[in-house]
């Protein structure tokens, strides 16, 4: 079975990463490939607020640090929950918008699953769009999202 896992970085995708090994009985049987995508930042040409070019060089190369430092977090979260010697994991950081990256490699790789965390945006995360509602739409496979902390009970508006 081949598991593509999205990272950010974040809480939700920690919790996806520890609750894909929950359904993992056999690690000699899955291959996992780890993804983190991130956006290129694009330059203000407004004057007088214009930012140099080697400014976001330093910028794009600092996400990428970030990215790749996601990616090693997520393996070695995978690695501590399973300890198997057996266990094939790669990683991937690319840039592009995530949940885009995430369906096109998952299809060109053929993922059996895609797991990513859910950020609990509630209405608003659905209205402006969100990396796991964009996978669970166009994925080519299943999708696992994985809600981290229960989210507070919403307040009830009085009545009457």
């Amino acid at each position: 079975m081949k598991i593509l896992i999205g990272t950010d970085g974040s809480d939700f995708s920690r919790a996806a990463a520890e609750e894909c090994c929950k359904f993992i009985a056999d690690p000699s049987n899955v291959e996992i490939k780890i993804l983190s995508a991130f956006e290129d930042t694009y330059a203000i040409a407004a004057e007088p607020f214009a930012i140099s070019s080697e400014y976001y060089q330093e910028l794009a190369n600092a996400v990428e640090k970030q990215a790749q430092n996601f990616v090693a977090d997520t393996a070695k979260i995978i690695r501590e929950k399973l300890k198997s010697d057996s266990l094939r994991i790669s990683a991937e950081v690319v840039r592009g918008a995530p949940d885009r990256e995430l369906v096109e490699i998952a299809e060109s790789w053929g993922a059996d699953l895609i797991v990513v965390g859910s950020h609990g945006r509630g209405f608003w995360g659905r209205l402006l769009g969100s990396v796991s509602d964009g996978v669970v739409h166009h994925a080519p496979c299943s999708v696992l999202v994985v809600r981290g902390e229960k989210m507070p009970a919403r307040p009830v508006a009085p009545t009457g």
